[in-house]
């Protein structure tokens, strides 16, 4: 397992694992929603977050996204989930200071991993931040 730096050439392979790995976790989006956010990741999302990969024997099996102190984003290609990539993303974070990530209520399998990596809820919203109507937990390490 290698964790680099990703560019701009690097945001297309990064959104079609989001696609796969939000279609295998998010199940409570709506159609609507999955695409406007779809179509809000390569100018909006990746430009504004340090995007780096996990590859293995070359093959791209996830992707965090950093700001400050916290985690933006972490997506693995929902073939490749359960194999240590999610768990490597985070202690990458972590060493570079992370101490905060927001999840999804809905999606109780990322609320339990990062949980199992020693994050506790401290909060949470009725909406998320575009006011769509998917409640955020915020977790702290």
């Amino acid at each position: 397992m290698e964790i680099m730096r990703c560019n701009e050439e690097d945001y297309e392979t990064l959104a079609g694992i989001w696609e796969r790995s939000v279609g295998a976790t998010h199940k409570f989006l709506t159609e609507e929603d999955f695409n406007e956010i779809r179509t809000a990741l390569i100018p909006d999302y990746f430009p504004n977050v340090e995007l780096y990969v996990i590859t293995d024997k070359g093959v791209y099996a996830g992707f965090i996204g950093l700001s400050s102190d916290a985690i933006e984003m972490l997506f693995i290609d929902s073939d490749l989930r359960g194999q240590g990539y999610g768990a490597a993303l985070i202690e990458f974070a972590k060493r570079r200071g992370v101490t905060k990530v927001d999840v999804n209520e809905q999606n109780p399998s990322a609320l339990n991993f990062y949980k199992a990596k020693g994050f506790r809820i401290i909060g949470r919203d009725e909406t998320d931040e575009a006011g769509r109507p998917y409640p955020i937990l915020h977790l702290y390490l």
